[in-house]
């Protein structure tokens, strides 16, 4: 049987901090923070739902971070 993978740790960072900031600076800081996946989208964007630890999200409008939550 194969082995259950670890998980990937989750950062000790507030998603909040990241609003407001330019979309570039905020990815810079997220992948500098430990997040694995860094994911920027428009407002409204599809996107699949599921959990993934280590991934933190970005929704921008004019570049700019207006919303920010993990999984």
């Amino acid at each position: 049987m194969a082995p259950i993978p670890t998980p990937p740790v989750q950062p000790e960072d507030a998603p909040g901090a990241y609003v407001g900031l330019a979309v570039d600076v905020a990815e810079r800081r997220a992948r500098s923070h430990g997040w694995t996946t860094v994911r920027s989208l428009p407002p409204g964007a599809i996107i699949t739902m599921e959990y993934r630890g280590g991934r933190i999200n970005f929704e921008a409008v004019d570049a700019v971070v207006t919303r920010c939550w993990v999984g």
